[in-house]
C-alpha cells in the first residue's frame, strides 16, 4: 500500500475518533432529555416535547458503537470485566445508550490507530526490529488504555465531588421531611436546589428519583445509589433509609444522626491533614526558608570576613 493511501486511512481514522467524542460528550445530555420524556408522560402530553438534533456522523459512530457491543457480547471479554467498565462510564457520567459499546470500539480504534501515527511519527527514531516492536507495542498499549484513563479520572473528580456535599443532602432532606415532602418528592427538590452546588450529587439524587418515579422498588432504588457510587456515605444514606421505611423509624431524626456521623468524620480528616502539615513542611523549609535564613543571620559576618582578608592581602 502506497504512502498517501495510508495517509488518507489514517485521517479518516481521526476523524472518526473526533466524531466519537461529540458523541460522548452529547450522551451526557441524555439524562436532560430523560427527564423532559418524563415531564411528558405526567403532563399527559400538555408540555411539548423538545426536539433533540442528531450528532454529526452518527452512522459511523453507530458502526463503532456496534462493532464494540459485538466484542462485548462475543465472550472475549469476561463478566467481571464488563461490569468494571459499565460502572467506570456510568461514574464519568456516561448511563445507558451506545456508551459501552463506543468505549470499547474507542479503544480497539485507538489501539490500531495509534499505532500507525507512531510509525510515521518516529520513524527516523531508532532502527531495527526491536525498535519497531517497541513503537508499536507502547502505542497500541497507550491507545488501549487512553480511554480508560480519562474515564476513570472523570470518575474520581465525580466521585469526590458527590462525597463532598452528602452532609449537606442530609441537611436539606431534613427540612424537606419537616415540611411534610414525602421522600420521593424529597429527592427531587433537594437535586433541584442542588444543581448549581454540586451538580455530581444532583445528579446521582435525579437518577434515584427518577427510579423511584418509574415505579422502581424502592428498596432497590435505595440500594442502586450507594452501588452506583460505591461511596461509602450514599451506602449509609441508603442503608439509613431502608431502615426507616422498614421499621417506621422517624426519618428526620435518623437523617440528623447520619448528617452528624458524616461531619464529624470529615472534621477528622481535616484534622489528620493538618497534623501532617509539620512532616510535610520539613522539606521545603530546609531547602527554601533555611538558607535564607542563614544568609541574613551570617551574610554579614562572612562579608567582614571577606573584607578584613583583602585588606590584609
Amino acid at each position: 500500500m502506497s504512502p498517501t493511501y495510508i495517509f488518507l486511512a489514517v485521517i479518516f481514522l481521526l476523524l472518526l475518533v473526533v466524531a466519537a467524542g461529540f458523541y460522548l460528550v452529547n450522551e451526557l445530555t441524555r439524562s436532560g432529555r430523560l427527564a423532559s420524556r418524563i415531564e411528558f408522560v405526567k403532563s399527559g402530553g400538555l408540555v411539548q416535547q423538545p426536539t433533540v438534533a442528531q450528532p454529526d456522523g452518527a452512522l459511523l459512530l453507530r458502526l463503532l458503537s456496534a462493532f464494540g457491543m459485538r466484542i462485548a457480547r462475543s465472550g472475549l471479554l469476561s463478566g467481571k470485566t464488563l461490569a468494571e467498565m459499565t460502572a467506570t462510564l456510568e461514574g464519568a457520567g456516561f448511563r445507558g445508550g451506545r456508551g459501552l459499546g463506543l468505549f470499547i470500539g474507542a479503544k480497539i480504534l485507538l489501539g490500531l490507530l495509534l499505532p500507525v501515527i507512531a510509525f510515521f511519527a518516529f520513524r527516523n527514531f531508532g532502527s531495527g526490529m526491536l525498535w519497531l516492536v517497541v513503537k508499536l507495542g507502547g502505542a497500541a498499549i497507550f491507545g488501549l488504555l487512553l480511554p480508560e484513563t480519562i474515564a476513570t479520572n472523570i470518575r474520581k473528580r465525580h466521585l469526590t465531588q458527590v462525597e463532598a456535599g452528602v452532609a449537606d443532602a442530609l441537611d436539606m432532606m431534613v427540612i424537606c421531611a419537616d415540611a411534610g415532602l414525602a421522600l420521593e418528592a424529597g429527592l427531587a427538590r433537594v437535586a433541584q436546589e442542588l444543581e448549581g452546588l454540586n451538580s455530581a450529587l444532583s445528579k446521582e439524587l435525579t437518577q434515584t428519583s427518577r427510579e423511584l418515579q418509574i415505579g422502581s422498588d424502592m428498596r432497590q432504588a435505595m440500594e442502586s445509589l450507594g452501588q452506583r457510587t460505591g461511596l461509602d456515605p450514599l451506602k449509609r444514606l441508603s442503608t439509613t433509609l431502608i431502615q426507616s421505611l422498614h421499621y417506621g423509624t422517624p426519618l428526620t431524626q435518623a437523617l440528623r444522626t447520619l448528617s452528624g456521623e458524616l461531619r464529624q468524620e470529615a472534621l477528622v480528616k481535616f484534622e489528620e491533614r493538618a497534623g501532617r502539615l509539620p512532616t510535610l513542611m520539613t522539606i521545603p523549609m530546609i531547602l527554601f526558608i533555611l538558607p535564607c535564613v542563614f544568609l541574613i543571620v551570617a551574610g554579614p559576618a562572612i562579608i567582614n570576613v571577606l573584607a578584613t582578608l583583602h585588606g590584609q592581602k
